[in-house]
């Protein structure tokens, strides 16, 4: 995805990951993944189950360390800094805290960064508009947990968008959720793209997001083995009640806390 003619002079890409290694559990799962995305490109990273794909992104956002290669976020190191210009949004909304949580709230921590622990006073007024961006502004004061998985999926969308973020990096936000939700957030992805924003998204199928994916990384036993034009396969994994939590066992499941992933230093 490395247009012709590109300089050192020229815009820095949104994401650049270069040889990209991850080990865990004693096995190495990523292996010299290399990853680009320019500013405004929405780019999918494609291939079957244990393929690599949620390893990726969460090495990407810095929720795994790298064990060789490089990951740079619009030129940069990853940072702080950095962290404050990714939205991330993983396979599923945690469960199991024990703690109830509005729609509304949830979305209302998206705006809350390391060592800040209030929301900015329109901090409601943006959640409310984020949400119904992704048209459930009227679930905003039900309780998380009595969602449908399609539903959770829109106000996790709604929490990592809530920051107007530059680069929003998904991990398979159209598995087994219904149709309407499908065309909802394949409809604020466009918006976003649009806008001018990056994605960065995990798909087994395009499905409902075909229109919207130009490019694709595909991977296969953590290799990467196909760049450019994006597979068109049967959509049978992006049917409603397929569900997908096919992520290596070795691999830790996305932390709770919307922010855990941002670079410690």
């Amino acid at each position: 995805m490395v247009a012709a003619n590109r300089t050192a002079a020229d815009t820095p890409f949104a994401v650049e990951a270069r040889g990209v290694r991850v080990r865990l559990g004693g096995h190495e799962i990523l292996h010299a993944v290399d990853l680009e995305a320019q500013p405004g490109e929405p780019v999918a990273v494609m291939g079957g189950n244990g393929s690599g794909k949620s390893t990726l992104v969460r090495a990407l956002v810095g929720a795994l360390p790298l064990t060789g290669g490089s990951v740079k976020i619009f030129g940069a190191e990853r940072s702080r800094a950095t962290a404050k210009r990714i939205g991330y949004v993983p396979q599923r909304m945690g469960a199991g805290s024990g703690v109830a949580a509005t729609a509304l709230e949830v979305v209302t921590s998206g705006l809350l960064g390391a060592g800040q622990l209030r929301p900015p006073r329109d901090a409601k007024a943006k959640a409310l508009a984020s949400l119904e961006d992704l048209a459930v502004g009227d679930l905003a004061k039900r309780d998380v947990s009595t969602l449908s998985g399609g539903q959770q999926q829109r106000v996790l969308i709604a929490r990592a968008l809530v920051r107007d973020p530059d680069l929003l990096i998904l991990d398979e936000p159209m598995a087994g959720v219904d149709v309407p939700s499908q065309e909802a957030l394949a409809s604020a992805l466009r918006r976003r793209r649009d806008a001018g924003g990056t994605i960065v998204i995990v798909l087994h199928e395009l499905g409902a997001l075909a229109p919207l994916i130009d490019h694709a990384v595909v991977l296969d036993q953590g290799c990467v083995t196909h760049v450019g034009e994006p597979p068109h396969a049967l959509g049978v994994h992006a049917l409603p009640g397929h569900d997908h939590d096919h992520a290596h066992t070795d691999v830790p499941e996305p932390p709770a806390s919307p922010f855990a992933w941002e670079v410690r230093k």
